[in-house]
């Protein structure tokens, strides 16, 4: 791992960077969120183009390998599209009101949306710098194998996870707990295989009986503990995606910023020995575990939170405890508060729920960036506090 000492400087040269497109609308960032921008603006006319840093559109879903979609039987619009197509395909099932699907059909999917709405792509490809006219934003800047390139749009829409362009274009932002300022912490998980889902129910969530949230989890995490192995994660998960696929959340890394690199590196060195760790244990035991491995892990690791852009509404806990209504809203919002805890001396699973959201609003004016004109959120940057973000992120 390497770092720069903070003393030492290198003064860039100026230089020219060619401008290579003038549209209606840039979308930055194809996670979930970047995705269903572009392809509501594209399917409305406007001229839309979608940047993102991986080879993949999808983000979590994808270059993610998260492979499990929550709280999506009460969502319409996109989602039930997505969830439709991919139903179609033999690519995805249902499981008491989640979904688990293929990550390879999903990514062909969402570039197919995207390219059927008319949405322009350009794939690895990152944003690192933003430039206003007035106080309005008027280009971006990315970097690629192209070189160093700028876009100039009528309207932007943030969808980076993480809020890099609107930090880069100057919005302030709210990061991690506001007293301690901490993170919850990211997960590195894996796609396994070489069990079978009847032998493993008792550890599945989705087909343990009766169902329980707290069983399954408990007793995965003793027989790693058996293993010789302490899950990072004290609420470790399997999720049954299909016969022959699961996926494996057991890993939490903690004081990272989604948002620093040498982190990022740190955490998903870390996390890959880990869940690599934890599945050889589990295979020594033999029995119904003699044949488990890993068939991959994630391109980028699972960060849950990242900066929460100042909105023109700020979505807070006394929303969710209230269940706040909106004239403006985009959408409601029936995930509870979901705080993976941010100090593991504490506790390395869930932090106590002091909120009890009711169903709320998300109004359009808590995706609008109240710093700058021309910019407009989407996903897990939108503005709001610590707890809301823990379920409007998901």
């Amino acid at each position: 791992i390497c770092a720069v000492a903070p003393h030492d400087e290198y003064i860039e040269p100026q230089r020219a960077i060619p401008v290579i497109q003038e549209t209606d609308v840039i979308v930055c960032g194809a996670g979930p969120a970047g995705i269903a921008a572009a392809v509501a603006s594209a399917r409305t006319g406007v001229k839309t183009t979608l940047l993102e840093v991986n080879g993949c559109l999808g983000g979590v879903w994808t270059a993610g390998l998260l492979s499990w979609i929550l709280d999506s039987n009460n969502k319409s619009g996109l989602m039930k599209e997505i969830l439709a197509r991919l139903s179609n395909r033999d690519a995805s099932a249902v499981y008491r009101g989640s979904v688990g699907y293929s990550v390879e059909p999903m990514k062909l999917l969402l570039e197919e949306m995207c390219l059927e709405a008319g949405v322009e792509i350009q794939l690895h490809t990152r944003v690192v710098a933003a430039s206003h006219n007035s106080k309005k934003l008027d280009l971006v800047v990315t970097e690629s194998k192209s070189g160093r390139q700028a876009w100039r749009a009528k309207c932007f829409i943030d969808a980076t996870g993480d809020g890099d362009l609107s930090a880069q274009a100057g919005c302030q932002f709210a990061y991690g707990h506001p007293e301690s300022g901490r993170a919850q912490p990211m997960s590195f998980i894996a796609l396994v295989t070489g069990i079978d889902p009847e032998e493993v129910r008792p550890f599945v969530r989705e087909l343990a009986e009766p169902a329980g949230w707290a069983e399954p989890k408990g007793r995965l995490r003793a027989e790693m503990l058996k293993a010789g192995c302490e899950p990072s994660y004290a609420k470790p998960t399997l999720f049954y995606i299909r016969p022959g696929l699961f996926c494996l959340m057991a890993n939490h890394e903690y004081g990272v910023r989604g948002f620093d690199a040498a982190d990022l590196t740190r955490a998903s060195l870390h996390g890959r020995r880990e869940v690599h760790r934890l599945v050889d244990g589990l295979r020594g035991l033999g029995g119904i575990w003699k044949d488990l491995q890993i068939i991959a892990t994630p391109e980028h690791i699972g960060v849950r939170e990242g900066r929460r852009i100042a909105g023109r509404y700020t979505v807070t806990a006394a929303d969710l405890a209230a269940g706040t209504r909106h004239p403006d809203a985009v959408c409601e919002v029936r995930f509870p508060v979901d705080v993976h805890s941010t100090d593991p001396s504490k506790t390395k699973g869930i932090a106590p729920k002091k909120v009890k959201a009711k169903p709320y609003d998300i109004p359009y004016r808590s995706l609008v960036a109240r710093d700058v004109d021309g910019l407009l959120l989407a996903g897990r940057c939108i503005s709001g506090d610590f707890i809301a973000h823990s379920s409007y992120r998901v």
